[in-house]
């Protein structure tokens, strides 16, 4: 296959994303852009130094100068397709290739703008921009070696570069590579200390590793020589959220939105802005800014083919209505969404019809509790680099059962059924567990011997960039693995073989069931209800014990929106929270939880 045919059917595979749920965007530090003025004026004189007199390469020429106008005017979709003319013709074109990648990135076709600038480098390696373009569509893409690989060959050509060594603090910050990033960042900062990038980046480091308090100084001294930087202000917001100052956090979004340099940074932007309003409590303006989830900008955005128009809850009664339902992110977020469907079924009536989408591994549990509905799995492929999400199940059930009428979004559902805290039903839980599982289930940890049962999670399955400053080490659990009179069962999935040995040595015996942690949910959910209770952080596991009514005890991070400005969860009103109350006060949880645990003993 051609490198252009293979450009136009590019599409990869979607990942596993159990635990994908709502955390806090990450920074942004990252600098430069591959359309700015600069660039454009760059790519421009290079096509103007060229004299050659074939015909065919002039015509190739002017239709790529016509290329970039359309690029200074915003007119991507029209820049691209002057740069496919030129391709058809010639596809070892390396400008044709550059251009092209310029206007897919812009365009949001991440996929198809990485293949076009890995054309454009191949062709044309000594021109160090392109090199530079696709280190950092890569960083944003997560391909942090190859990013990092070529923001240095950029650097040997360039050194001293700004842009181009802020951007390697980034990656490396992304490698978790933190005091390589930092010895970067002194340097530059020693020859050039007021570039507000530079302490902004800075500022981000800190914060990865979640430390807020010393954070700030960094974005203020990048705000001090900068007032009007955009980045410094969003970064110092998502630092003061979890600090204590909503209001403060919230005054910054809304100053720094005004200059967000390109639509990916006002979507995040928009992001930290409805989580911050949902984690006030102002949850009628929070969830319906959170529908910038669904924005095209954001890194996962789920792209929804679906043979029905969405519902327009401003316009559209559901009184007998016929409503498809879909799941989005992860099963996490299933779970907390999950809780609108009840009224959605009451809304439709007795003369309506509710269809379900869910991941597969969760479509009994659904069907069990939501009877009068049909429930089926959806499917997700990535295609030119979006996660784009189907119901298959529909086309089987649309023969006998007939189409929707509409469909919504499962997240979105909240912005029309819970507008503000007392909204939220007084339940154990809303999805039924399977009754015979959890019979067998009570059973088996009987064998166990006497003691208060306690099931485990303490991770996610997914602890890259920022997500890794929410969970703790397994070594912290020992307070807890360690209480007296108390049963510990292995919920957590995964390969946690290391962490279970070392808690053996130690002289915790953890137990872990007979089935498969991760695939087998029902019989977690049911295992989850047998117990005495389930503990851990707000990851999938935990969530689906508390959306089935088991007890549950949450730890939850300073910045966990879900408590929406009360101390418990709305979403599950018997769950017990414990707070960090920061990132390092993982101790502090582990603590009230063991000295809770021996008051249940006791009691």
């Amino acid at each position: 296959m051609s490198a252009l045919a293979q450009f136009l059917s590019a599409e990869a595979p979607t990942p596993d994303a159990d635990d994908v749920h709502a955390l806090m965007p990450q920074a942004t530090g990252v600098v430069g852009d591959a359309a700015s003025p600069a660039a454009i004026s760059r790519l421009s004189r290079a096509l103007a130094g060229d004299r050659t007199s074939i015909k065919a390469q002039k015509k190739a020429i002017e239709t790529l100068k016509a290329a970039l106008s359309a690029i200074r005017v915003g007119d991507y979709a029209g820049g691209a397709r002057r740069a496919l003319q030129v391709l058809q013709f010639d596809e070892r074109h390396g400008a044709a290739w550059h251009v092209l990648a310029i206007c897919r990135e812009k365009a949001g076709h991440l996929a198809h703008a990485l293949t076009a600038y890995e054309q454009a480098l191949k062709i044309t390696p000594e021109d160090v921009n392109i090199a530079h373009d696709l280190g950092r569509l890569a960083q944003r893409l997560g391909h942090l070696e190859i990013a990092e690989k070529l923001i240095l060959k950029f650097l040997a050509a360039e050194p001293g570069h700004i842009e181009g060594t802020n951007n390697l603090a980034c990656v490396l910050r992304d490698q978790k590579r933190y005091d390589e990033a930092i010895d970067v960042l002194r340097d530059m900062i020693a020859i050039e200390p007021t570039d507000p990038t530079l302490w902004n980046t800075l500022g981000t480091i800190l914060t990865d590793q979640g430390r807020m308090e010393p954070s700030l100084t960094f974005f203020e001294e990048a705000l001090r020589l900068d007032p009007a930087f955009a980045k410094a202000r969003y970064n110092r917001a998502n630092a003061r959220q979890p600090l204590g100052d909503a209001q403060g956090a919230l005054e910054d979004l809304d100053a720094a939105l005004p200059g967000a340099e390109t639509p990916y940074e006002a979507a995040m932007m928009n992001m930290a802005r409805a989580m911050t309003l949902m984690g006030m409590g102002r949850l009628q303006e929070g969830f319906e800014a959170y529908e910038v989830r669904l924005d095209p900008e954001m890194p996962e955005a789920v792209h929804f083919v679906v043979d029905a128009p969405r519902w327009d809850p401003k316009t559209q009664n559901l009184k007998g209505k016929r409503v498809l339902i879909i799941g989005e992110q992860g099963i996490a977020d299933e779970m907390v969404f999950g809780g609108c469907i009840p009224d959605v079924i009451d809304a439709v009536g007795p003369d309506g019809k509710v269809f379900i989408a869910v991941e597969g591994r969760l479509v009994a549990t659904f069907q069990r509790s939501f009877p009068t509905a049909m429930v089926g799995t959806h499917k997700a492929v990535r295609l030119d680099g979006r996660l784009t999400r189907y119901v298959p199940f529909m086309e089987e059930v649309g023969e006998t059962e007939g189409k929707a009428d509409v469909w919504v979004p499962m997240a979105s559902l909240c912005a029309v059924f819970r507008h503000s805290v007392s909204d939220f039903p007084d339940r154990d839980g809303y999805l039924k567990p399977d009754p015979d599982k959890v019979a067998h289930w009570k059973v088996e940890i009987e064998k166990l011997g006497p003691g208060f049962k306690v099931g485990l999670h303490w991770k996610s399955s997914i602890l890259t960039g920022v997500r890794a400053r929410y969970f703790s080490a397994f070594d912290l659990w020992a307070p807890i693995l360690t209480t007296p009179g108390c049963v510990m069962v292995n919920l957590q999935c995964g390969d946690v073989s290391e962490d279970l040995a070392a808690a053996e040595a130690a002289g915790a015996k953890i137990w872990t069931p007979p089935i498969d942690l991760k695939n087998d949910l029902d019989d977690v959910i049911a295992l989850s209800s047998a117990l005495d209770l389930v503990i851990g952080p707000g990851i999938a596991g935990t969530n689906m014990a508390a959306a089935t009514g088991a007890r549950t005890w949450l730890i939850h991070a300073p910045d966990d929106w879900h408590l929406m400005s009360t101390d418990r969860y709305p979403f599950y009103p018997r769950v017990r929270t414990f707070a960090t109350g920061g990132f390092d006060g993982w101790p502090r949880a582990i603590e009230a939880i063991r000295a809770a645990l021996v008051e249940e003993v006791a009691g």
